[in-house]
């Protein structure tokens, strides 16, 4: 079975963008580090979209292993939607609007 195609939603993409341009803006390395482990997560959840816990609004959570970080996303059609790059100290269903 092939990958599913991974979609951001524009706020998403822009929670993700402001937190590697917080990382790079204090060090590089760091900022490296944090677009790598994004771009694992994002491979893995790809490749099993339902492997990952069921979290809320319909959502599953793939929770980052070195940065206060979770990836959440949904299921559409027959790929998959990031819903928000949530930091661990937001409030839990921020997004639910999207």
């Amino acid at each position: 079975m092939s990958p599913a195609a991974v979609d951001f939603h524009p706020a998403a993409r822009d929670e993700l963008l402001a937190a590697h341009a917080w990382y790079r803006a204090r060090n590089e390395s760091s900022a490296l580090a944090f677009v790598r482990e994004m771009e694992r997560a994002i491979e893995v959840i790809a490749e099993a979209p339902d492997r990952w816990p069921s979290y809320l609004h319909g959502t599953r959570r793939y929770l980052l292993r070195r940065f206060p970080f979770s990836v959440v996303y949904r299921r559409v059609d027959a790929g998959v939607q990031v819903v928000a790059v949530a930091h661990a100290r937001r409030r839990p269903g921020y997004w639910r609007a999207r």
